[in-house]
This record gives structure tokens, sequence and C-alpha cells, in this order.
């Protein structure tokens, strides 16, 4: 068999095992390594030249990217990523990382040894341990909105009670999880929060009560983007709708604000019809 070949088909990196099973002679893998057309990762793995350095690090610490590492190279939304997540047996020893978060564990869902990313399950259950609830939830959310697992299969499973909390609160409707966090936070308010309705021909992120839209911008909203708020915003409102417009920093670092804005809206009635 071909090792490029062989490569490409394990995400550019594979053990030396694995390409030894599949026909590769140890002879052709060294030659590969001196021709530069591989590169020797670590004691048995062996990658392309510019295969995913996380990938390799992973490999080297004998560890798997997961928790939201994991979810964030999957496309769901997560809170922040920006320090490396990983997973190794609970009894594997250290990891070696200089920075990041290991969880030692042992997976719900049973792990291949020649994958170096996890399962998206074990992630959200890790991710359910280690992250704030809200956050949590949100990527759980997300999760489920694009249908990257099945939740009957988790509820199947014998994942952690923070985890089953989690599956039996997340619903697949937010966008972003910064409609998930919104809702999760005015969850005690006794008024019908609704979220992604449709209203004059464009879908609004929630609607409080019967005429109080709120709506939570993002990077996206610039633009003709923007240009196609405001005019809908202005529709609302000539409709009889009260419109308020959140933005993300606004959201994550000022909700106070956000919440006494809200609540007074609430409290002069401005989300019931005339």
């Amino acid at each position: 068999m071909d090792l490029g070949r062989a490569l490409r088909e394990r995400q550019g990196i594979a053990r030396v095992a694995t390409l030894r099973r599949l026909g590769i002679s140890e002879y052709q893998l060294r030659r590969e390594v001196r021709s530069g057309n591989a590169v020797s990762v670590c004691r048995g793995w062996v990658a392309l030249p510019g295969t995913d350095r996380m990938l390799m690090a992973a490999a080297k610490r004998g560890v798997v990217l997961s928790c939201v590492t994991l979810a964030a190279r999957r496309g769901l939304w997560v809170l922040d990523s920006a320090e490396p997540h990983v997973a190794a047996p609970g009894k594997s020893g250290h990891a070696g990382l200089t920075r990041g978060v290991v969880h030692w564990n042992a997976p719900i869902f049973p792990r291949d040894p020649e994958v170096l990313d996890d399962s998206l399950e074990n992630a959200l259950v890790l991710i359910a341990r280690c992250q704030p609830r809200e956050s949590a939830l949100a990527t759980w959310e997300s999760a489920l909105r694009q249908r990257a697992v099945d939740p009957r299969v988790l509820g199947q499973a014998k994942i952690p009670a923070i985890a089953r909390e989690l599956l039996e609160e997340a619903r697949p409707f937010a966008d972003a999880g910064t409609e998930t966090i919104f809702r999760t936070r005015l969850r005690w308010l006794e008024i019908p929060i609704t979220p992604q309705v449709w209203i004059l021909g464009h879908r609004v992120d929630f609607l409080i009560g019967e005429r109080l839209v709120v709506q939570i911008d993002g990077g996206h909203h610039v633009g003709p983007q923007r240009t196609a708020d405001i005019a809908h915003d202005a529709e609302l409102q000539l409709r009889g709708y009260h419109v308020i417009r959140i933005g993300y920093d606004q959201l994550m670092r000022h909700w106070p604000e956000v919440q006494r804005v809200i609540l007074q809206a609430v409290g002069v009635g401005l989300h019931r019809a005339p």
C-alpha cells in the first residue's frame, strides 16, 4: 500500500503498527522518512510533512484532543478554546503539557487507540464537568443544532449526572451560544421567552411576551447585514413591536446593565400587545 495514501486517510498521521498491518514494510517507512516524504513524530508514530501540529503534539504526549478543543475543531460554539484541552487514561502518567488542561479519565465511549481526536460524545461529557454551566449548555445546544451527536445515544449511555442534566435541558434552537446564555440567565422570568421567531418575514432571536423583541448581535452584524437589521427593526417598531439589541461585549461583560434594561421594558409593559 502507498504510505502517503494511508496517512492521508488518517488525517496525515498514523501509528507505525497500523501502517505495518496495512502492508507497509519497515524498510519502506525508513526510506520515506529519509527522503522527506514522511516524518517520524515520536516512537511509534509517523506523519506527512505539514500535518496538523496539534495532532502531532497529542501523539508525542500520549493523549487525545478533547473537551472544548475538540468541540471547537468540530465547529461547535465554545466560549473559550485558547488553551488546549486533552484527555488521557486515568493511569497513563504525566502527559508533559507545558500549558493547557489534561482530563485524566476513563471515557464513557471507548476511544480508538489509533485516533488522536476524542469522540464528540466524550468531549461533551468532559465539557459538562469542565466549563461553567451556561457555556457548557451553549456547546451542548450547538452540538444538537448541528446534529453532530444523537441525543438518544447520549441518553442511553451511563453519563454522569451533570451531563444528563445538560442533555435534558439542551434544545437545538440557538443559532449561537450567546442566545443560550441569554435564555439561561433569564429563565427565572415568569414571562414566555420564545427563541427564533419569524416576524414580518425575518427571524428574531427572542420574543419576550408578545411584543418585546431581543436581538443579539455578533461579529457578522456589519455592512449589508447591519443595514438589513436596521430596516427590519424599523418595520417591527412601526407594527407595534419594541426592539432591544445587545452586543456580545454587553452580554458577556455587562450583563447587569442588560438585564436592567430588559426588566425596565417588562416593567412598563412593552412585552404586552396593546
